[in-house]
């Protein structure tokens, strides 16, 4: 399981500009007004061969009610930035607490510090964790980078100048980052099914956990998992060892407080890698959110499959057209992951959780499933004939042939003449001719292409 790395640190000391330069991409909008909501909280990055996953907070709010600025020193304000701290201390592997060489040592930055050095733990080694590097941003200039040394006082060790916005001293601070990661070790083979509860805040879904575990009565053991002082539930459905995947930190020693969304998707993050298939729950009350779509947009990157369980249906007023209303909005919301099906539920009574764990187990058998390669030259040559492929610049992609080469997510190969010239657009339409053949039920497509040369 990749590490996590959590960017925290007050508005506007660059989080989002050294996020979009470990991730390698624009994801997060880089705005000079402290606040700025962000497309996207997680990404990607690699550093001498170790992947991991950045977390950029993002989400301090520097208003007293959204009307009045708060003053760097509010009270309010360093409130917001202790939740958020505790919050990552808990979550994350390795924690960068970004800083601003322009203003200095501030107060909320003493907060900081203050909270997550009590909140690490000592290991045997005498080592803490998760470790914290303390980084100094727009240290553009040697004045400005021999500035940082005053980021000592703040009692985390050696402090780290960087520029994020040009790229300086980055790779010195990845070098000593990635050197702080346990060592990678391989996993034994686990061949139950593993389904992740997962979503925003009070979504309910300990409710579904303890509804799905105590309907089913045949509770193996609960077993340590991999996230930080979890619990797996291991149950076994018509003979299929199933383990599920808690989320929601039901029989978790401490509790983070309300309000710290960025950080609720950590752990589904972290149970969303280890799952096959994730049951993303959305609050009927108030409807799907960013938080929601994060959370999707997480799951397919992972090429993980994915049921979406609209909870509390019982507490929304209903007449013939809401539920098709309701699915029309969340198919527009999340149609990134318009493959997803929805069921509706309510975990306080019970109403159609009887339908969760079948429709999970037929996302995840359709996951494995594989078609034949004459019936994929079927579709593909079909679709060809349909639709043929736009030419670019007088030249023609001719598809030869496809083939399945791997299921756990299904994926197909096509062999082309030249893969540059296949569009996005016509994988996608290539994607919905294959699902129109077999569903693929809530189960993400990898369609790739290779060239060969034209007999």
């Amino acid at each position: 399981m990749k590490p996590i790395v959590a960017l925290v640190g007050r508005p506007n000391v660059g989080k989002s500009t050294l996020f979009n330069r470990l991730v390698g991409e624009r994801m997060a909008i880089v705005d000079e007004t402290p606040g700025t909501t962000r497309d996207r909280l997680f990404g990607e990055s690699e550093w001498n061969g170790r992947q991991f996953t950045v977390i950029d907070t993002g989400g301090i709010d520097p208003t007293h009610g959204g009307k009045t600025p708060l003053s760097i020193g509010s009270v309010d304000f360093i409130e917001d930035i202790r939740r958020q701290a505790q919050a990552a201390i808990q979550e994350a592997d390795a924690i960068l607490f970004v800083n601003d060489v322009e203003t200095g040592v501030t107060e909320p930055d003493r907060e900081v510090a203050q909270i997550l050095r009590r909140s690490q733990k000592k290991m045997p080694d005498g080592s803490f964790t998760p470790p914290i590097f303390i980084v100094v941003n727009k240290c553009e200039s040697r004045e400005r980078r021999e500035q940082a040394s005053e980021f000592y006082e703040l009692g985390l060790g050696e402090p780290y100048p960087v520029s994020a916005i040009h790229g300086t001293d980055v790779g010195d601070l990845l070098d000593v980052l990635v050197a702080s990661f346990p060592e990678q070790k391989e996993e034994e083979p686990d061949d139950n099914i593993k389904i992740a509860i997962v979503g925003k805040p009070n979504a309910g879904k300990s409710s579904l956990l303890n509804k799905l575990v105590g309907e089913e009565r045949v509770i193996v053991s609960p077993i340590a998992g991999t996230t930080r002082d979890a619990i797996d539930m291991q149950i076994e459905i018509n003979g299929l060892p199933i383990t599920l995947i808690d989320t929601a930190g039901i029989r978790r020693r401490g509790k983070i407080e309300k309000g710290v969304e960025e950080y609720s998707v950590i752990r589904s993050f972290k149970a969303i890698e280890r799952a096959d298939v994730s049951l993303l729950m959305i609050d009927a009350t108030t409807g799907i959110t960013a938080q929601d779509a994060h959370i999707a947009g997480f799951i397919k990157d992972e090429w993980k499959s994915c049921v979406v369980l609209v909870n509390k249906w019982d507490a929304i007023e209903k007449d013939g057209t809401t539920m098709d209303a309701y699915t029309e909005k969340i198919l527009s919301d999340l149609n990134f992951v318009a493959y997803v099906p929805i069921l509706y539920i309510s975990a306080k009574t019970g109403q159609r959780v009887d339908q969760v764990m079948p429709l999970a187990l037929r996302v995840q058998e359709e996951r494995l499933a594989r078609l034949t390669t004459s019936k994929i030259n079927e579709i593909i040559h079909r679709a060809q004939d349909a639709h043929p492929h736009p030419t670019h610049a007088g030249r023609a992609l001719k598809m030869f042939y496809g083939t399945q080469v791997r299921s756990d997510p299904p994926t197909f190969m096509i062999y082309v003449n030249e893969p540059t010239l296949m569009h996005f657009t016509y994988l996608r339409y290539l994607e919905n001719q294959i699902r129109a053949e077999y569903g693929f039920l809530g189960t993400p497509i990898r369609i790739v292409t290779k060239g060969r040369r034209e007999d």
